[in-house]
């Protein structure tokens, strides 16, 4: 897979994944192919293991959402790839025309960071879980919105290391790149139910899921209401695909009654495929 990513990119993405250097990986247009390139592989892995494996739904956060569609047939593996490559130029782009920043905080509800957004100047970026939701916006108002996070009593008002303020209006300038770029692409309706970042809803026509993915580059990323409508549909089981566990330890806090299972290395491969 790695083999097939580095000649459809045109250039050794598996190189910097396995080598780096890690500012090479970090960088936007890296880390994204190399996100869902990784996740990929876990997918390709854990149906290799277990071939009866059925899933009636797939989700991801902001870049996932493609790797969610591609799993679901709506896009094509190389295609999906290539999308998510220029979809990190172009954001790499837009952050080095604007002075955008986030940060995580923690121990607010959503009502209360509403009003710091709105005092701040800033915007919501992504709901992940009860008590944790990060903003975005220009560095300075960010710093602003920290202090006044903590004014109202949050735990955590933490800034991010990024490169820009991903998921608000600084963004912009990417959108039509990547709605040019999404045009150029084979899509088609997904053979599950996949979730949007953007309405928290599934996916349906084809033309709604180009503008929703262009959408989602400045929308807020919903994953906590995504979660939640999977769980009001009956769905218990979820599997997490690709680098790290954030999204497990996110839906612990959503619904502590889910089951959770996830592939990032060997171990935790052999565990789900044993555990299902």
């Amino acid at each position: 897979m790695f083999d097939r990513a580095n000649a459809a990119l045109g250039y050794d993405l598996a190189g910097i994944c396995f080598k780096g250097p890690e500012p090479e990986l970090t960088k936007t247009e890296n880390a994204q192919p190399g996100i869902y390139l990784v996740s990929w592989v876990a997918f390709q892995l854990l149906k290799e293991r277990v071939p009866s494996l059925r899933f009636e739904a797939a989700a991801g956060l902001s870049l996932g959402e493609f790797t969610a569609l591609t799993a679901a047939g709506a896009l094509d593996f190389e295609d999906g790839l290539k999308l998510v490559r220029q979809r990190g130029r172009f954001m790499q782009e837009a952050c080095e025309v604007t002075r955008g920043g986030m940060a995580a905080i923690i121990g607010l509800d959503e009502t209360s960071i509403r009003e710091v957004c709105a005092q701040a100047g800033v915007e919501l970026a992504n709901l992940n879980c009860p008590g944790q939701i990060v903003v975005s916006g220009e560095s300075e108002k960010i710093t602003q919105a920290c202090e006044l996070a903590r004014a109202k009593g949050a735990k955590k008002a933490l800034p991010l290391t990024v490169a820009g303020g991903y998921h608000s209006a600084l963004m912009a300038s990417a959108q039509p790149k990547l709605q040019a770029a999404l045009a150029a692409v084979r899509l088609q309706s997904p053979t599950v139910t996949v979730i949007s970042n953007v309405t928290a809803k599934p996916h349906s026509a084809v033309a709604d899921i180009q503008s929703l993915l262009v959408r989602q580059v400045t929308s807020s990323v919903r994953w906590e209401e995504s979660m939640r409508y999977l769980l009001a549909e009956g769905f218990m089981r979820f599997i997490e695909l690709g680098p790290g566990k954030a999204l497990s330890g996110f839906m612990k806090r959503i619904d502590k009654n889910a089951q959770l299972f996830n592939v990032t290395d060997e171990s935790s491969l052999e565990a789900t495929a044993k555990a299902i």
